[in-house]
């Protein structure tokens, strides 16, 4: 089994690119396998390591069909509603609170007006 090429950080050659490159420039790894690794070194600690995947052999990323940008739209929604309050939030629910600001930190003062 080869072992694959390793370059240093920002000495990759020509015909690389990291997955977000290719993404930038509409492309997509299409199933290759990785080509190559790129390795920026850290003090006291293991180095960065990126994936490079072949220009040529990447492929265009597929369009938005009208049945995925209503599933995105629906997923979007579903994050925006309070399970607790079971409200639209204008947000998307943090994941560390799991529900909407006015569920997790009730105002002391609403209970007080109320009674």
């Amino acid at each position: 089994m080869a072992a694959l090429p390793v370059y240093r950080w920002r000495l990759a050659p020509d015909g690389y690119a990291t997955r977000r490159q290719l993404r930038a420039v509409g492309l997509r790894p299409g199933g290759q396998e990785v080509a190559a690794t790129l390795e920026r070194p850290r003090r006291r600690r293991e180095p960065l390591v990126a994936h490079l995947y072949r220009v040529d052999l990447a492929l265009p990323v597929r369009p938005m069909t009208p049945g995925r940008w209503a599933a995105l739209a629906a997923a979007n929604r579903a994050r925006r509603i309070c399970p607790q309050c079971r409200r639209d939030a204008g947000y998307v629910i943090p994941t560390s609170l799991g529900m909407c600001t006015p569920c997790a930190f009730p105002d002391p003062c609403d209970s007080v007006r109320s009674v």
